[in-house]
């Protein structure tokens, strides 16, 4: 899949490949060209990714074949089990969650899963959870106390299900109760937005100690397009509603909503998927290493106080 910025790009390594098969067929030697032409395609790539608009970084956020939560579980750790159901209602497939041996230590991983596929993502419900799926999280962080385990949650949805019997089951309690309760967690608590962190359905599982967010990622209390259908009753304004809430990793950043960024391989995520999972795997195992330091009672008061500060304006 090419987004519209990515075909000046596609067009040069068309004629790359063009240029080397040609090299092939006729046993020209034309190393020179190719070693040009990668420069400038390496250059273009470069001078393209490091000016995207916000609305791009979205789209980039959105692409189908960025890692998703269970991708990123299983290529950094070993020992998977995941675990299910809320003990109340039902065990929603959104919202999934388990320990894993994290470089040798055991963690909680929670986080929300979307699909690659239309099956996939109707079984999924498009990476959005229900009560259920919230209060399941709550109660695998609970679990996770219990056995003195640091929890990492990976977030990637565009917003808690907003159906009919998600309000009628307590959509707005349960995420509530998620945020009073992740507040006085006594294990550390990483949050990494790997995809779209859309309102109170990334915030249900993001109060954490360290809150981060992978480069081509987006953090606001609503989508752009949702943004731009109450402001101008259509989605056709939906690029000036992404610059408007400025919700792109740098924004958030500069607002002090979150702790770092995590840089992708050049083009996102999903052009070097094993890559990027590395990398999140490195600075997880670093930010753990700097919380478990710190006693709990300290880490507490520095979530509160964290948390707290937000949107707060003094003069």
């Amino acid at each position: 899949m090419l987004l519209d910025f990515e075909q000046p790009i596609a067009a040069l390594e068309g004629k790359l490949r063009e240029m080397q098969q040609l090299a092939d067929d006729s046993q020209v030697d034309v190393s020179e060209a190719v070693a040009a032409l990668e420069a400038k395609i390496k250059a273009l790539k470069k001078e393209t990714y490091a000016n995207l608009t916000r609305w791009q970084r979205v789209q980039l956020s959105r692409h189908p074949d960025r890692p998703y939560t269970l991708e990123y579980i299983e290529g950094m750790t070993d020992k998977f089990i995941e675990l299910h159901g809320d003990r109340t209602v039902a065990d929603d497939k959104a919202m999934v969650g388990g320990f894993a041996e994290l470089g040798g230590r055991s963690v909680m991983f929670i986080g929300q899963q979307k699909g690659h596929n239309t099956k996939q993502r109707q079984f999924r419900n498009f990476g959005m959870p229900n009560p259920e799926g919230y209060r399941k999280a709550l109660r695998l962080m609970k679990l996770a106390e219990k056995f003195n385990k640091p929890i990492i949650t990976l977030i990637d949805t565009p917003g808690a299900f907003p159906g009919l019997e998600a309000e009628e089951r307590g959509q707005g309690e349960a995420i509530a109760r998620n945020l009073k309760e992740m507040f006085l967690l006594k294990v550390p608590v990483i949050c990494v937005i790997i995809g779209e962190g859309a309102s109170g359905g990334a915030l249900g599982i993001a109060i954490g100690d360290r809150v981060l967010m992978l480069e081509n990622t987006w953090y606001s209390v609503i989508s752009p397009e949702s943004c731009s259908s109450i402001l101008w009753r259509s989605w056709n304004y939906k690029e000036q509603a992404a610059e408007a809430l400025k919700l792109t990793a740098t924004d958030m950043l500069g607002n002090k909503l979150i702790d770092g960024i995590i840089k992708e391989p050049l083009g996102g995520a999903h052009i070097a998927p094993d890559k990027m999972i590395a990398t999140l795997k490195k600075t997880l195992l670093k930010t753990l290493d700097e919380l478990e330091a710190i006693p709990h009672e300290e880490r507490i008061s520095q979530r509160i106080d964290k948390f707290s500060a937000m949107g707060v304006v003094v003069e």
